[in-house]
């Protein structure tokens, strides 16, 4: 199978990597032509300087990119992966594998775009070391059968897939799941800052919270940068955990849930990125309550 890789951020990369070494023939494309040709070179595959020519040459084309407005661009730009995608049909047509965090509406307007095509939301659950490790859950709009019918696709980078039957269910779990975690983040910043605030060092606290009944997996993965954010490489920064909780209140908004917690979570977020905490990993929200 011929697959095409949009998007080689730090998720996209080691993403990209395990298929490289899988028995797929791999063509990348990134928004930066010198991280593409890095990567081809780096992981003996091809790559690609325009977007189209993904969906021209590949029977899959994977997207991992951060938000819509990156999803917009790519896939609709003058040289965007929708731009000839009546050479598609050449090739007998591609599927595109929405894989990163985009809204429903924005999948819809896809779906609606790729005419003769299959569009198909799987993003995933799992941080780098997780794309790394091949590791990642993938939440997928989409029946059994299909999950099936695409298992050589999703083998090499997940640990396990989960058919969600319905187009858009993928990216309505992503933003349900992404809301846990950052009201998770935004609660264990409150904690460690109050545990600091009457002396109790850091690494104690987080042993405690690591071992008592409210640890969760995200909190132990990212041990080093709850302790030592500074020091360490972002994982997920402060602006996207803004938008994806952005994105799930719209969301709520829309089907009449009220989700106060998370407008709590939301406005930490926005308060954050606005003291200039946007590009930092989300562990910083640490050091955002501590000082405010």
């Amino acid at each position: 199978m011929r697959i095409g890789f949009a998007g080689l951020g730090r998720m996209g990369w080691p993403m990209a990597a395990n298929l490289a070494t899988s028995n797929h023939e791999l063509v990348v494309w990134n928004r930066s032509q010198e991280k593409s040709r890095s990567f081809a070179q780096q992981n003996n595959v091809a790559y690609v300087d325009v977007p189209c020519l993904l969906t021209s040459q590949c029977d899959v084309v994977i997207t991992m990119l951060a938000d819509d407005q990156a999803s917009e661009t790519v896939h609709f730009g003058e040289d965007g992966l929708f731009a000839r995608l009546d050479e598609a049909e050449k090739n007998k047509g591609c599927i595109f594998i929405e894989m990163g965090t985009i809204s429903p509406d924005h999948l819809e307007t896809l779906r609606e775009k790729a005419v003769g095509h299959r569009v198909i939301d799987a993003p995933v659950s799992g941080a780098t070391q997780a794309a790394t490790e091949g590791a990642l859950l993938i939440m997928a709009g989409a029946t059994a059968d299909e999950v099936a019918a695409l298992s050589p696709v999703f083998e090499p980078l997940s640990r396990d897939v989960i058919p969600l039957n319905n187009p858009g269910a993928g990216c309505v779990m992503k933003l349900s799941v992404n809301m846990l975690i950052h009201g998770i983040n935004q609660c264990l910043a409150e904690s460690m800052a109050l545990a600091s605030s009457v002396g109790i060092k850091a690494e104690d606290a987080f042993q405690v919270i690591e071992n008592s009944a409210a640890a969760a997996p995200c909190l132990s993965y990212r041990k080093n940068l709850y302790l030592d954010e500074s020091n360490h490489p972002v994982s997920f920064t402060v602006a996207l955990a803004k938008k994806d909780m952005g994105l799930a209140l719209q969301l709520a908004k829309k089907n009449g849930i009220n989700m106060p917690q998370s407008e709590v979570t939301h406005s930490q977020l926005v308060s954050a990125s606005e003291s200039g905490y946007a590009d930092r990993d989300m562990a910083a929200m640490i050091q955002f309550i501590s000082e405010e």
